[in-house]
C-alpha cells in the first residue's frame, strides 16, 4: 500500500437490496466488538454534497444529533455545548483527543487490575471505518472530493472505507476517474448469494422434523416465486413464512395441536366435544374413517375418548412420517443432483415441491431419472451410496437400520467387483500373450465367433445387475416414504395450504386497489355521505374520485374543457341557484384549481398523459373498469 492510499473494501452484496440493512448492521456490530468503536454508516440520500457528508460523518462518529435540513448550521455540528466546524481538521483533532483519553483510561485500568477490559478488544489505534451503504447512488463529485481530501490526511486519521455494491465492482472505476481510484487500495469481498441463504433457510426451517409447522406445495411455491422473480430478498421470504404461521394459527381452530409431539398428546386429552367434532369434519379424517370397519367407524364418530386415543396414534404416525420423509428426500436428492439436465430439479426445494404436489414416482421426470440412473458409472454410484449412508446414519431413529446395512452391502459388492476386475484384467493380459504365440487361423476364427455370440446375447454384466438392483432399492424407498403429505391423516393440523390468502397479502394488485379506491371511496373512507346509488357521482367525494369517474365516461382523447365543465357541475351541485354573483368568479377559480390538481394526480398515477395531437386534450391510458 502506497503512502497516500486509503484501505478500501469493495463488498459485493448482490441485488437483494432489502437485505443489505441487516448485513451492514451485522458487519458494524462485528467491527465494533473486535476492531474499532468508530464506525459511520452513510447513505446517498443523506449526502447530496460534501458538506452534508462531513456533517453526517462527524455526527455519526461523535454520537450527536444532526439536523441536516437546517441551512444555518450546515458547516457545524453541535457536540454537547460546543459547535464544531465540519472539516477534516476538526475530525482529526477530535480523533486524537478521543484516542488519548481511551489510552489513558486503559493504562489506568491496567494498573488497577490486570484483568482485560472491554476496551482492550479494540486496536491500540483503532481505525475510523466509513461505510458507503449504497455506493452506486452517491454523486460522483461527492465521492471524489471525499476520497481526495481523506487521502491527504491518511497519516493523521487512519481511515478505512467500505463500499456496498449491488451490481459489479467495476462501478468503482465507472464512477471514479483513475486519478481518484488510484488513491484507493481496494480489496474485493463477495458475499454469499441470496439463493444460498434461501437454501439454508429451507433446510433449517422446512426440511426438518424439529418444527411441526409445515408449508403446503402451493404456498411454498408462492414464496419461492416471489423470491426468484421479484426481489431475491431472504428477509421478505422469512416475513412471508411468518405470515403463513400467523394465518395458520389464526384461521385453523385445530392448530392448537400443531406443536411438539409430547405436548400435542397432552393437549389431545383436554380437547372439548366441539374440537372433536372439528376433527371429525376434516377431509383426511373422513377418508380414514371410511377405510375402517363399521364398528370402529361408529366408535370414531360417537365416542370422544376413543377418538382421542386414535388421534394420539395418528399424530405420532404423522411425526414419524415427517422424519422418514426428510431423510429419504435427501437421499433421492443425492441421486438426482448427479444426473444430467436435472429432470427433478437441481435444488432440493424443487424436489420437495414435486413430492408434495403428487406421487413423484408417477411423473415422467421421475421415470427419466431412473433411466439416467441406470447408466451411471461405478465411481458416481459409490459416491452416492456413501452420501446416503451418512444421511441415514446421522438420523437418531431406528427406522433405517436395515437400510444402512443394505447400502453398506452394496458398497462391499462394488469393492468385490473392482477386485474381480483386476484379476480378470491380469488373466486377459496373459491370454493375449498366448494368442500372440499361437496365431493359427482356427483359433482366430473361434475367438471371432465367440465375440459375435456374446454381442448377440447381450447378457448383463455383474456391475449392470448390481447397478439395477441399487436403483430398484432406492425406488422402493421413494415409493414407501415419499407419499404426498395430503394423503396422510390429520395433515390439515400442521400444514398451511391456503395459497390464495398468501397471494392476497403478498402479491399486490395496485390497479384493482386504485380502481376500488377511486371508483368507490366509501370502501376505504367509510363515510356514509360517500355512498352512491348505481353509477351516480357524489359531490362530497374527493376531487380525484370525481375526476376519475368522469374520465371513465370518455373515449381515447378527453377534452379538458368538457371535463372541467362536468367536474364543476358535479362539485357545484349542492349549491343553490341563488348564489351571489359577486363570489361566482372566486368560486370558479377555486373549482378550476381543484380540477387542475385532480388531473395532475391522475397523470401521476398513470391514467392519462398529455396528447400531442391536440393541445387542449389528454390521452387516456387505461381501458375498462380495472
Amino acid at each position: 500500500m502506497k503512502s497516500r492510499e486509503i484501505p478500501t473494501a469493495a463488498l459485493v452484496l448482490g441485488v437483494n437490496v432489502t437485505d443489505h440493512d441487516l448485513t451492514f448492521r451485522s458487519l458494524s456490530e462485528a467491527l465494533q466488538d473486535n476492531i474499532t468503536p468508530y464506525i459511520a454508516l452513510l447513505e446517498a440520500k443523506d449526502c447530496p454534497g460534501i458538506k452534508n457528508l462531513m456533517q453526517k460523518l462527524m455526527g455519526k462518529l461523535m454520537n450527536c444529533y444532526i439536523d441536516v435540513n437546517s441551512l444555518e448550521d450546515e458547516d457545524y455540528v453541535q457536540v454537547s455545548q460546543n459547535r464544531i466546524r465540519c472539516s477534516m481538521t476538526s475530525l482529526i483533532n477530535w480523533y486524537k483527543s478521543v484516542t488519548k483519553q481511551t489510552a489513558s483510561k486503559k493504562a489506568d485500568s491496567e494498573t488497577l487490575s490486570k484483568k482485560r477490559t472491554s476496551s482492550s478488544r479494540h486496536w491500540q489505534s483503532p481505525p475510523v471505518v466509513v461505510i458507503f451503504k449504497d455506493m452506486e447512488s452517491f454523486t460522483t463529485k461527492v465521492l471524489q472530493d471525499f476520497i481526495v481530501i481523506s487521502s491527504q490526511h491518511i497519516h493523521e486519521l487512519p481511515l478505512v472505507l467500505i463500499f456496498g455494491i449491488a451490481t459489479s465492482p467495476m462501478i468503482i472505476h465507472s464512477l471514479l476517474p483513475h486519478s481518484v481510484s488510484s488513491l484507493l487500495c481496494i480489496e474485493l469481498f463477495q458475499s454469499l448469494s441470496s439463493k444460498e441463504h434461501l437454501c439454508t433457510i429451507i433446510d433449517k426451517l422446512i426440511l426438518t422434523a424439529q418444527f411441526p409447522f409445515k408449508l403446503g406445495e402451493k404456498v411454498l411455491q408462492v414464496l419461492i416465486n416471489i423470491f426468484l422473480y421479484h426481489d431475491f430478498s431472504v428477509q421478505n421470504f422469512i416475513k412471508g413464512f411468518q405470515l403463513c404461521v400467523m394465518e395458520h394459527f389464526y384461521s385453523q381452530p385445530l392448530s392448537v395441536l400443531c406443536c411438539q409431539l409430547v405436548e400435542a398428546k397432552k393437549r389431545v386429552n383436554s380437547l372439548s366435544h366441539d374440537q372433536c367434532e372439528n376433527i371429525r369434519r376434516l377431509p383426511s379424517f373422513r377418508r380414514y374413517v371410511e377405510s375402517q370397519a363399521s364398528e370402529k367407524q361408529i366408535a370414531l364418530l360417537t365416542a370422544d375418548n376413543f377418538l382421542k386415543e386414535i388421534i394420539q396414534k395418528l399424530l405420532e404416525d404423522l411425526h414419524v412420517y415427517h422424519e422418514n420423509y426428510v431423510l429419504v428426500l435427501r437421499c433421492l436428492h443425492v441421486f438426482t443432483s448427479f444426473l444430467p439436465k436435472y429432470p427433478l430439479g437441481k435444488q432440493i426445494r424443487e424436489l420437495h415441491c414435486a413430492c408434495l404436489e403428487n406421487r413423484v414416482w408417477e411423473t415422467k421426470e421421475y421415470e427419466s431419472c431412473l433411466q439416467l440412473a441406470r447408466m451411471l458409472n461405478k465411481s458416481d454410484l459409490v459416491t452416492m451410496l456413501q452420501q446416503c449412508v451418512e444421511i441415514f446414519v446421522s438420523s437418531s431413529g431406528k427406522e433405517f437400520g436395515k437400510t444402512v446395512e443394505k447400502l453398506k452391502e452394496f458398497l462391499t459388492q462394488f469393492q468385490e467387483l473392482e477386485a474381480e476386475a483386476f484379476q480378470e484384467q491380469d488373466v486377459s493380459v496373459s491370454s493375449q500373450k498366448e494368442l500372440q504365440k499361437k496365431t493359427d487361423l482356427y483359433r482366430l476364427q473361434k475367438t471371432l465367433m465367440e465375440l459375435k455370440e456374446s454381442r448377440r446375447s447381450k447378457k448383463l454384466t455383474k456391475f449392470e445387475m448390481l447397478r439395477s438392483e441399487v436403483v430398484d432399492y432406492i425406488d422402493s424407498l421413494v415409493r414407501n416414504y415419499l407419499v404426498p403429505a395430503d394423503h396422510k391423516t390429520l395433515h390439515e393440523i400442521v400444514y398451511f395450504n391456503t395459497a390464495s390468502v398468501l397471494r392476497g397479502h403478498l402479491n399486490a394488485a395496485p390497479r384493482i386497489a386504485l380502481h376500488t379506491a377511486l371508483n368507490n371511496p366509501y370502501s376505504y373512507l367509510k363515510n356514509q355521505a360517500l355512498k352512491s346509488n348505481g353509477g351516480s357521482i357524489s359531490n362530497k367525494a374527493p376531487d380525484i374520485c370525481i375526476a376519475y369517474k368522469l374520465h371513465l365516461e370518455c373515449g381515447r382523447l378527453i377534452n379538458l374543457v368538457d371535463w372541467l365543465e362536468a367536474f364543476s357541475t358535479v362539485v357545484n351541485a349542492a349549491e343553490g341557484p341563488d348564489a351571489d354573483a359577486a363570489s361566482s368568479d372566486q368560486v370558479d377559480d377555486i373549482v378550476h384549481a381543484r380540477f387542475i390538481r385532480a388531473v395532475s394526480e391522475l397523470e401521476l398515477l398513470g391514467f392519462i398523459k398529455p396528447s400531442k395531437q391536440k393541445t387542449d386534450h389528454v390521452a387516456r391510458l387505461t381501458w375498462g373498469g380495472c
